[in-house]
Formats: C-alpha cells, sequence, structure tokens
C-alpha cells in the first residue's frame, strides 16, 4: 500500500506541475499564435480596403462583393490627370470692357492599372476574399452601403471576421478571455474588422502594433 501510495503522490506531483507549468507558458503561446495570426488577416484586410478605396476612385462607392472587387482589380485603370491654372481675357457686356478670367484646367496624361499599382505584379488579390488560418473554407463578411451624414450621401463599407474562425484551435478559456478584450493595446471585441457601415471611417480596429513601417 505504501508503494501504491507513492505511485499515486508522485503522479499527482506530476500532474500539478505540469498544469502549473501550462498556466504560465499557455497565455504566451496563446499570445504568439494570436499576434501572428492577427498580422496575416490584418494584412489581407489592408489589401481590402486599398482595392475598395481604389474601387471607390473610380466608381464613386464602394463594391458590395468580393466578385465585382476583385474584377475591378484585376481589369481596372486609373485615370492620372494634371491640374493647373489659366486665364484669358473676355468681353464683360455689362462693363463694356475685356476682363481677365481665371480657371481651372485638368489634362489627362494616360492611365494606369489598378493591380500594377496595388499589388506590382502579385496576385495575391485574387484570394484575398479567404480567411487566413480558416479550417472551413470561411470568407471574409463585406458589406457596403450609403448613408446619410448630416445630408451629404457618403459611400461606406465593412469587412470583419469572427476571431473564434482565426483561433479556432486554441484554448477555449483563453479565446473566450481574448473575445472580451478592452485594451488600447489589443483587437477589442470578438471581432477584427475594417471600415464601418455606420460612420465614414476606413479604420481598423487593430492596435499600432500591427501598422509597421511601410505597411499600407
Amino acid at each position: 500500500m505504501k508503494t501504491i501510495l507513492q505511485i499515486v503522490l508522485w503522479i499527482a506531483c506530476i500532474v500539478l506541475g505540469y498544469l502549473i507549468y501550462r498556466s504560465v507558458t499557455g497565455p504566451i503561446e496563446f499570445k504568439k499564435v494570436k499576434q501572428e495570426r492577427f498580422s496575416k488577416v490584418i494584412s489581407v484586410m489592408k489589401d481590402i480596403r486599398n482595392s475598395q478605396e481604389a474601387y471607390k476612385t473610380v466608381n464613386g462607392k464602394f463594391a458590395n462583393d468580393f466578385k465585382s472587387l476583385i474584377s475591378f482589380v484585376d481589369t481596372g485603370k486609373y485615370t492620372i490627370t494634371q491640374q493647373r491654372d489659366s486665364s484669358y481675357m473676355e468681353f464683360d457686356k455689362t462693363y463694356g470692357i475685356d476682363l481677365l478670367q481665371e480657371v481651372t484646367i485638368i489634362d489627362t496624361l494616360g492611365f494606369v492599372s489598378v493591380k500594377d499599382s496595388l499589388f506590382k505584379g502579385d496576385d495575391r488579390y485574387k484570394s484575398m476574399m479567404s480567411v487566413p488560418y480558416a479550417q472551413g473554407g470561411e470568407q471574409f463578411e463585406m458589406k457596403a452601403d450609403i448613408i446619410d451624414k448630416s445630408g451629404y450621401r457618403a459611400p461606406v463599407f465593412e469587412v470583419k471576421v469572427k476571431k473564434d474562425i482565426v483561433l479556432y484551435d486554441q484554448p477555449k478559456d483563453l479565446l473566450t478571455r481574448e473575445n472580451s478584450q478592452i485594451s488600447v493595446e489589443e483587437v477589442n471585441g470578438s471581432e477584427i474588422k475594417v471600415g464601418s457601415l455606420t460612420e465614414v471611417s476606413t479604420n481598423g480596429n487593430w492596435p499600432p502594433i500591427y501598422d509597421k513601417k511601410g505597411d499600407q
């Protein structure tokens, strides 16, 4: 009985030690995985945002679906213009004399491919609807709309994905804690998102740590 008791105690000590070890290292490993995956997700979201802003520049509104957005990136072109001031003399019937008229002239210089401008020959835009690390083929949820802001009809869009999808294989207790984050140093809430359907904004809800120098 003494031997059996010693074995049981040793097993209990090992289990307890492991649980203590995991309680310390678990959150550290979770943070490392989280930041790595969030960085990739946010990078794709920035591609989507850049593509949406280009779409709005050409079409006056944001794309409501990825099929339209990707097709635009694939074939769309920016118009390159140059603005210059000019003036001329015009006879004024009221005063009976020539008066100086000042005008702004916009010259079209040419066109540049949206694809080349944004992605420099990279075709990653063709799969930007897919959520990185998602195991079920999940896609980003994207919507566009026109809202009224002080009498001005403003185009808006929003792209989002649940953290649960990105961190599908992480410990449930740590994931629950992550979904309730409220901090200037964290991605707050249960979703990663960029843009808004209620405000005129194309900002993301991530902290500056994910906006490294050189990122768009």
